[in-house]
């Protein structure tokens, strides 16, 4: 019964950890702007998002998403996406392909599916609170 009432919610879970991923990675190249030799990195985020919630898998350990585990700090593992170097949109001398103009767009467009994301979920989570609510409530 419970994996009725929160099967609505795996699917917006694995897009809210995918988003923060994400996140993490266009925070990572816009941080190293400046160091020589960095290349950016990035996921694409529709084929990660397939690819974690296909057959049913949830972000749990053995997730086709990929074999690249990491502590989360505690005891919990996440799964993260394979993640694929950017190609350089110019040359430059010290061998950085982070292209700001394309990462701050990037961060920005994220940031707004990421909210937007926890605004789906919220409402879920309401839609299953009033559901679950007796007549007699108001």
């Amino acid at each position: 019964m419970i994996n009725r009432l929160t099967g609505a919610l795996d699917f917006q879970t694995e897009a809210l950890v995918l988003r923060s991923e994400r996140q993490r990675l266009i925070a990572s190249n816009i941080a190293n702007a400046d160091t020589p030799g960095y290349v950016a990195r990035d996921f694409n985020f529709s084929q990660a998002l397939r690819e974690a919630t296909s057959a049913g898998n949830s972000g749990t350990l053995g997730s086709p998403v990929t074999a690249d585990l990491f502590a989360d700090g505690g005891d919990t593992m996440r799964i993260s996406p394979s993640v694929r170097y950017a190609t350089p949109s110019q040359t430059n001398l010290d061998r950085n392909t982070v292209d700001m103009d394309r990462e701050r767009a990037a961060f920005a467009d994220n940031a707004l599916k990421y909210e937007s994301t926890l605004r789906f979920i919220n409402g879920s989570v309401r839609t299953l609170q009033d559901a679950m609510k007796s007549p007699n409530q108001g």
